[in-house]
């Protein structure tokens, strides 16, 4: 397994850390590779009660590496842009397989969690954010949607109202807003957040695992995700081809302010 994803069983919990602290844990395809080895290996573990999620040094991530834009016409050819369905399902495929496994996984966030690592981060059960965190999903400032399951997993938690106000603007907010709008469940002090999720995995343990599982199970079973993901993989292909998204991401690597067109 790549050094970018460490993984690590515990006595009660399966512990998984994005490790590219250089990089504000930014999420590119060696990492994501990495991360889905590391969610089939949590899902292999046994003697576990539950998984956390975390990230090295000063972010939890920092969301997508957009230089990883450059690098498609590599693994899908040079007419990459029309193949944004198969694009968005292979990034879809791996958070899906998270938010399957039959044991609660938890996310511990601090510094930032944005974009991809916000959806991520949705896709799991529980969500802790240390005082500070800043999250959001901008995928819109670059010309995109969250295609990965965030629009889907956000409105299933906040609403339409909220998931709308935070998508449209593509604007971060603070852990103090995300707990109160229900994205995250508790903000405790950045050096009481593993401890936090510790004490979760304990309580968790006290429960029969698989009532647990099958709890999982039914409450994901009411929201109909699968739909959702295929309306998020249709829009993103159309938005793959659009003027709009090339100037988004040329923008954000020469860092300057977008100038969109609506094209």
């Amino acid at each position: 397994m790549s050094d970018l994803v460490l993984t690590q069983q515990r006595e009660t919990y399966f512990e998984i850390t994005l490790n590219r602290p250089e990089k504000r844990n930014a999420i590119n395809n060696e990492l994501y590779t990495a991360f889905e080895a590391a969610v089939a290996e949590a899902g292999r573990a046994t003697g576990v009660r539950a998984v956390l999620i975390r990230g090295e040094g000063k972010a939890f991530s920092s969301g997508i590496d957009v230089s990883d834009f450059l690098l498609l016409p590599q693994k899908y050819g040079p007419d990459w842009q029309q193949h944004g369905r198969q694009i968005t399902d292979d990034f879809q495929h791996v958070l899906t397989r998270l938010e399957r496994l039959e044991r609660p996984t938890i996310a511990l966030l601090h510094g930032h969690c944005l974009g991809l690592a916000m959806e991520l981060a949705l896709a799991c059960d529980i969500r802790v954010a240390a005082t500070g965190t800043k999250l959001g999903l901008p995928e819109t400032r670059l010309g995109l949607i969250p295609d990965v399951g965030g629009t889907t997993r956000l409105v299933r938690l906040v609403g339409p109202a909220r998931a709308k106000e935070l998508i449209f603007s593509g604007k971060l907010i603070d852990a103090d807003l995300a707990e109160r709008w229900g994205i995250v469940n508790s903000v405790v002090p950045g050096e009481q957040l593993l401890e936090k999720g510790q004490e979760l995995v304990e309580e968790i343990s006290l429960a029969a695992p698989l009532a647990v599982g099958m709890a999982k199970r039914v409450i994901d079973g009411l929201a109909d995700i699968d739909r959702g993901l295929m309306l998020e993989g249709w829009a993103q292909s159309q938005l793959f081809s659009t003027e709009d998204f090339m100037e988004g991401a040329q923008s954000f690597l020469m860092r300057r302010k977008p100038d969109f067109k609506g094209k």
